[in-house]
């Protein structure tokens, strides 16, 4: 990776940055097309895409009872991978736990006013994988929605030949009331519509592919989704402080997701920057998926940068508004302080972005391209109504019966006037 000036960013250079694209344009059309045949056709339409897309011939759909017994025969066997999924679990719940709001009532002069919470009756949370693993997406997308209580929760992932046992024991493990091998955008419609055998939800949440988000666009409005996310993101805010080795791993580990993933660094030492972009380079070398990662790296919207000062490289973080964003700086809470725009933030060399991905807690189902300038990852929220809730009694509407009926009759609404007086003849 070359290191680049930030003041000397061209304006096209700066709009790679700022301006990330998840793709999700290019395919609309083809996933509108793919959303309404499983509309209309349901579990006909599924078996066809998984043929089409997936290469897999499905037989049972609803594989719930696949869930309880991968986790069960990981159970029997001691295996290490069931205990960390358990740990996970926990933490994840433990920290979402601390989310759920309090119904209350309070006295606002004479009048009784308040708030209440209630979750939803059913949520859709995709997973992504098949032969792959991501147990991770599955606690961070359904362990929400039941410490939420949601009333069904259903999973949909996609199909293989042979379900990863893992991912489906992290389902059940998380509490899903509902499996579905299902991928794609065709599974974002059955979840949002319902077919023969897959439930409807309310809404939808969860990571995945350009033909997954698009078929969360498609369908949005007719339920509710979390948000539309993109290929993944890190930015790492360093002073000279900061070890070059930890910010390049991490930019490392990033890059790995996704040949279209975000990864940048930016700092205001011009050593560190040189030595973060010769690390990353050598801890790319003979990595696993060391493609992906050149790809990632060779993105126009990743990159080392080097600001003037650490204000020009925190007005940087705040206007990227990043998915993940690192604070690696002898005064990190000052900076965070600076920093509104992040989806989740990593503060100090021991909080690398992975332990976010997989055990401390927090949720690593977070908006990207910006999405955090508007809104935040995933939660106990995501899954809950509210109402507000009042009582007044005879006084009470008395002393608003000239405020309303002035306002009403100012609005043209004279019945509106008329059902308070009524109550006063």
């Amino acid at each position: 990776m070359d290191v680049r000036t930030v003041a000397d960013l061209s304006p096209a250079e700066r709009r790679a940055f700022f301006e990330r694209d998840a793709g999700v344009d290019a395919v609309r059309d083809d996933v509108s097309e793919i959303v309404d045949r499983v509309r209309t056709e349901g579990d006909v339409a599924l078996r066809e895409f998984s043929e089409e897309f997936d290469g897999v011939t499905v037989g049972n759909i609803d594989v719930t009872d696949d869930a309880e017994r991968a986790h069960a025969e990981l159970d029997d066997a001691d295996d290490p991978v069931l205990d960390a999924i358990q740990e996970a679990a926990a933490n994840v719940r433990e920290f979402h736990e601390r989310q759920r709001p309090e119904d209350w009532r309070e006295a606002f002069g004479d009048r009784e006013l308040g708030r209440r919470f209630r979750p939803l009756d059913r949520a859709g949370v995709y997973v992504p994988g098949g032969a792959a693993a991501y147990p991770s997406s599955a606690l961070m997308g359904v362990i929400p929605a039941t410490v939420a209580g949601v009333d069904h929760v259903s999973v949909a992932t996609p199909p293989a030949e042979e379900l990863n046992p893992v991912t489906l024991a992290a389902v059940h493990e998380a509490g899903a009331d509902a499996v579905y091998q299902v991928g794609g955008a065709q599974a974002i419609g059955a979840l949002a519509y319902g077919t023969e055998t897959v439930t409807n939800a309310q809404k939808v949440v969860g990571p995945g592919n350009k033909w997954v988000t698009a078929a969360k666009a498609v369908v949005q409005g007719d339920v509710e989704i979390d948000f539309l996310a993109g290929p993944s993101e890190v930015l790492v805010l360093a002073d000279e402080t900061a070890d070059p080795a930890l910010v390049a791993a991490d930019l490392v580990a990033q890059a790995e997701h996704d040949p279209n993933a975000s990864v940048v660094a930016v700092t205001s030492d011009a050593d560190l920057a040189e030595a973060v972009a010769e690390a990353v380079d050598e801890q790319a070398a003979g990595r696993e998926r060391e493609e992906t990662i050149r790809a990632a790296l060779d993105n126009e919207a990743s990159g080392v940068l080097h600001a003037r000062s650490m204000p020009e490289a925190v007005l940087f973080a705040e206007e990227y508004a990043a998915e993940h964003l690192s604070i690696v700086a002898a005064d990190d809470e000052a900076l965070l302080d600076r920093i509104a725009n992040a989806g989740s933030v990593f503060l100090g060399p021991y909080s690398p972005v992975a332990a976010g991905d997989y055990a401390t807690g927090t949720n690593h189902v977070l908006p990207t391209n910006g999405g955090a300038k508007r809104y935040g990852g995933l939660s106990v929220d995501t899954f809950l109504r509210s109402s507000t809730v009042q009582r007044l009694d005879r006084d009470a509407l008395s002393g608003l019966s000239d405020t309303i009926t002035t306002l009403a009759e100012a609005e043209g609404l004279e019945a509106h006037a008329e059902s308070v007086r009524k109550r006063f003849e």
